[in-house]
């Protein structure tokens, strides 16, 4: 039972402190491993910028693509890639106007 507490008590502290639940820390850190793996996977830079991400997608999309000998999984995996790098993008750029 007191373990129980403590571990009540410490998560309210932790959003006490930094303004999270101790759980989203995990969250944060796996969208982050996401993030990495797309930018290995297109080839692109931390610092890339939307027309980066876009002209790496065009560049892998011509040899991926079912109609050039690639497969559908391989399409869908470069497609999520960008899509997750774009999310990120607008989000910096809501936040910087």
């Amino acid at each position: 039972m007191k373990f129980i507490l403590l571990a009540v008590l410490a998560a309210i502290l932790c959003k006490m402190i930094f303004k999270r639940w101790p759980w989203e820390f995990w969250a944060a850190s796996e969208k982050s491993q996401k993030r990495a793996q797309a930018r290995a996977l297109l080839g692109v830079e931390r610092s890339a910028s939307r027309e980066d991400i876009m002209a790496a997608h065009r560049r892998l999309m011509r040899t991926a693509h079912p109609d050039k000998g690639g497969s559908p999984e391989e399409v869908y995996r470069i497609d999520a890639a960008r899509d997750i790098l774009l999310e990120q993008i607008g989000r910096t750029d809501t936040k910087v106007r």
